[in-house]
């Protein structure tokens, strides 16, 4: 048996195996554990780096990049509205929006004299203040306030003029930078705003043909994108516009500058002196319907619409609908006349009182039973004439009569808001409504639909519908004319024939409206004094006056339609409205030098009693003339 063998004892003493001692760590397995977290966590970070590096590079890049990069977007160039020959009438100057960051304005600094030597000086929010203040109309003490803080953009100012941003970008202030913009003015100022309209302050369109036409005037933007430092300051090197801003399109109207000018002045001179709310003159080409003056009173300051009222602002001409009274007749008679229901000389005994439909109808003023013909009835804008005369027409015709004339339905001039009118359908007319249609009550016009009728009757019963856009120009000179509408026949040409010779009867001595006549010109027209209805009040309350005429009536060149709402001074269209177009007209024929008539114009006999005396008070009371 081999014997066991021993270690020698040290120090004399039996060896013990040590136990390891509980909550004490292994030193050896302790530090294994550490090799193996490390390497785990540098294996993490080793594929973490390996994938930035090699797989995400790109993206990481592109991520930097973005958090240097700035975008600005580049407004386009609002297009401009010219008139007819070329006039501006609105357009897009340059301007720019000064902004600043707060953070940096405290290092400004500036070369000072100090004991004797220029040194830089450190002068801060305070001295920045000083110098932009004058230059940006203000006062240091509110700049200090813009300018202290830790706002990284905050805007100073808008609309600076770019020689204002020079001498500002001189001064070399760190944190202030400008932003191009565009502000829109207009050089005919109040005299075509209702009509051309305006944009808001952050450029929308908000009326008129800037609304209207805005998809063309608008452009496209652009977009330019920069590059900052870490502290905000751009890189100017590192500057790159990626899409150039595309201008807008130009649009050109109908309309003559000069000539809205002065209708504009005619038509607020009498809305002032008559006490009126509002007036218009609208001035049409016969042979076109291009509109070639719209003018609008009151009116406003399209650089600054906030100031006016929303009445103000408005296009009365295309907006307000209003019951045209007396010169809605000629609708009615010519209609007559082309259903072979009556002639000019058709006799008519016109008494004093008319009961149909169990009212009593009456003229403007009392008078004894008339002996007047068809010619007679229109030229004294009598009411029962006019009734006895067309009655004969069925309601059904007549509507569509009217409709034919553009009533009821919005002219086709395309500017935004226009109103179609209010027009009944004859199924719908109470038993007055079918009397009162024709002489022009109990329907509603606009002044545009209302001169588009009498364009009618001159251009030998086509109607051509309104229009006021001439073309348009893109930005590198191409030019598209806007499409002529069609005309449409309404009446035939010796219906309109015999209506202009019956309208020259009412500019005559005889008729209502002899302020209208213009000497060495023939002229046709019709007053018009009709009852106002008022919303406000829930009925009629005043009066509209109206004149619509053309000349020269021999050969129609321009209508001219004047139409004033609630006159205090007076209320007869041939006092209001007959003087203003004659002083329009007779800017019209001068301008364009129209030659005076050739001959006199027929003479239709205005009563069936050959005896009658159209100057005896006894048969017509003077004042009656006066509408």
């Amino acid at each position: 048996m081999t014997p066991t063998r021993r270690r020698p004892a040290a120090s004399g003493h039996a060896t013990r195996r040590r136990r390891p001692v509980p909550g004490v760590a292994n030193p050896r397995r302790r530090a294994r554990t550490m090799l193996i977290a490390g390497l785990f966590v540098l294996t993490v970070f080793g594929g973490q780096l390996l994938r930035v590096q090699a797989f995400d590079a790109s993206a990481v890049a592109n991520a930097a990049q973005e958090r240097r990069l700035t975008s600005t977007v580049i407004p386009a160039s609002r297009g401009e509205i010219l008139d007819s020959n070329g006039v501006v009438l609105a357009s897009s100057v340059e301007r720019k929006t000064v902004s600043v960051d707060q953070t940096a304005v405290p290092t400004y600094e500036r070369k000072l004299v100090v004991d004797g030597k220029r040194k830089d000086v450190t002068v801060g929010v305070v001295g920045a203040a000083q110098q932009l203040a004058p230059l940006l109309g203000t006062t240091p003490d509110k700049l200090v306030t813009q300018l202290t803080g830790t706002a990284r953009y905050r805007v100073l100012a808008k609309g600076v003029t770019p020689l204002v941003w020079r001498q500002i970008d001189a001064l070399g202030i760190p944190g202030v930078y400008a932003e191009t913009t565009t502000q829109r003015v207009y050089p005919e100022g109040p005299s075509t705003a209702s009509l051309v309209g305006f944009t808001q302050a952050d450029g929308t369109p908000a009326s008129g043909v800037e609304f209207t036409e805005r998809s063309v005037l608008n452009g496209t933007p652009g977009k330019q994108v920069g590059q900052r430092g870490a502290s905000g300051e751009p890189i100017p090197w590192a500057q790159d516009v990626d899409t150039p801003a595309v201008p807008g399109q130009d649009v050109t109207l109908t309309i003559d500058a000069d000539l809205q000018w002065y209708a504009q002045n005619q038509i607020a001179s009498v809305v002032q002196s008559s006490g009126a709310i509002s007036g218009y003159a609208v001035v049409m080409e016969v042979a076109t319907g291009k509109l070639r003056a719209v003018a609008s009173y009151p009116t406003f300051d399209p650089s600054d619409p906030g100031a006016a009222t929303a009445f103000q602002r408005q296009n009365h001409a295309f907006e307000d609908v209003y019951e045209p009274g007396s010169t809605g007749k000629v609708m009615s008679i010519a209609t007559a006349l082309e259903e072979k229901k009556i002639t000019p000389t058709t006799p008519l005994i016109v008494p004093n009182r008319l009961p149909r439909a169990g009212e009593s109808f009456k003229d403007d003023e009392d008078h004894p039973t008339l002996d007047l013909t068809v010619a007679g009835a229109l030229a004294m804008s009598s009411n029962i004439g006019t009734m006895l005369a067309t009655e004969g027409v069925a309601p059904a015709d007549m509507e569509a009569s009217f409709r034919k004339f553009g009533i009821g339905s919005a002219s086709g001039s395309g500017l935004y808001g226009e109103s179609p009118g209010i027009f009944a359908k004859a199924s719908d007319w109470s038993g007055t409504k079918r009397y009162t249609t024709l002489f022009g009550q109990g329907y509603s016009v606009t002044a545009i639909q209302a001169a588009g009728v009498y364009q009618t009757l001159a251009n030998g019963g086509v109607r051509v519908p309104p229009t006021l856009v001439e073309s348009t120009t893109a930005p590198d000179g191409t030019v598209t004319q806007a499409p002529q509408p069609q005309g449409v026949r309404v009446v035939s040409q010796q219906t309109a024939t015999q209506m202009s010779q019956m309208l020259e009867e009412v500019v005559g001595p005889h008729g209502t409206a002899p302020k209208a006549k213009i000497d060495g010109y023939r002229v046709a027209g019709k007053t018009g004094t009709a009852n106002r209805y008022d919303p406000a009040v829930g009925g009629y309350s005043g009066y509209t006056a109206s004149f619509i005429g053309y000349a020269p009536a021999d050969a129609p060149k321009y209508v001219v339609a004047v139409t004033l709402q609630k006159p205090v001074h007076g209320h007869f269209g041939g006092m209001l409205g007959a003087p203003v177009f004659q002083k329009v007209m007779s800017y019209l024929l001068q301008k364009h030098q129209i030659a005076p008539s050739g001959q006199a114009a027929p003479v239709i006999p205005l009563s069936s009693d050959s005896g009658w005396d159209p100057n005896d008070p006894a048969v017509l009371d003077g004042t009656k003339r006066k509408q």
